[in-house]
């Protein structure tokens, strides 16, 4: 009989896929071979429970290189406002990636403590902007909401080193107590010999590390699709169909900036990523 579950680990050629609340130890079908595709971990499958064979993968919304994962919801850009001082490249550098692969942005901003609070007033008004084009932002003292909008997401972790990742996954479930680095030797990245990649349950949603965000350039991508994902420009209409937003007469988005509707360091780094 087949049943639809989810692949959340991968030793080898063993695909361990959970069906509601049971876990199969499964196999996949040689079909997959022959056509160039292997189940990855998040796939969505259906399953032979009987035979303990993945006869079906569905379609994935999403596929990750580091390490080879499928359908990530969420993306949390853990962003420390000091040591290390925040970084508004990075950050926004970081939103296109994970938008352009259609992944929900979320920002966890860290190290509030360690900020003054005409600093602070600073900041709040920076990351109210965020908030006003549709990208969500917690504080790591938020933790009980995260929780509550994670609830049934696969998730990734990301953002500079040193911004708190670890902290961050261990207030998630503090019986977890798995460094970054322990997660990617997990996945595979250290000594062992047998490659893993696993999604780790945390209550009622998973994570996974993916390294890759933090080492991806920008220039891996096209200037369309680094344009679209500055998800403000969207609702400006400029007079030529492919304006670049650098220099034409006239364009909306260029007087949106000077009217201080568009952040101005969102659009300075939208140039800087543009010629890059």
């Amino acid at each position: 009989m087949l049943k639809k579950g989810l692949i959340i680990k991968i030793i080898s050629d063993t695909f361990t896929v959970k069906v509601e609340n049971d876990i199969y130890e499964c196999k996949s079908r040689g079909k997959f071979r022959n056509i160039n595709i292997k189940p990855l971990v998040g796939d969505e499958v259906l399953v032979d429970t009987e035979k303990l064979i993945i006869n079906e993968i569905l379609e994935r919304k999403n596929v990750l290189n580091r390490p080879p994962v499928s359908n990530i919801d969420v993306a949390l850009i853990v962003t420390s406002l000091k040591k290390p001082d925040l970084n508004l490249t990075l950050l926004d550098k970081l939103i296109s990636i994970i938008t352009i692969n259609k992944i929900t942005p979320v920002i966890v901003l860290t190290k509030l403590d360690l900020v003054s609070r005409n600093e602070l007033k600073k900041l709040n008004e920076i990351f109210k902007y965020y908030q006003k084009i549709g990208i969500k932002v917690y504080t790591n003292k938020n933790i009980f909401k995260l929780k509550r909008y994670l609830k049934n997401k696969i998730v990734t972790v990301c953002g500079q080193t040193g911004a708190g990742k670890s902290t961050l996954i261990n207030k998630f479930d503090k019986n977890l107590n798995l460094e970054t680095d322990e997660i990617s030797e997990s996945l595979g990245r250290g000594k062992h010999t047998t490659r893993i990649v696993e999604l780790f349950a945390i209550k009622n949603f998973y994570i996974v590390d993916t390294p890759g965000f933090s080492q991806i350039d920008i220039n891996n991508y096209s200037k369309e699709e680094i344009k679209n994902s500055f998800i403000e420009f969207r609702k400006y209409e400029c007079k030529y169909k492919n304006c670049s937003h650098e220099k034409e007469k006239d364009c909306q988005i260029i007087n949106a900036v000077n009217n201080n509707e568009i952040l101005k360091s969102r659009y300075d780094n939208y140039l800087k990523f543009m010629k890059e």
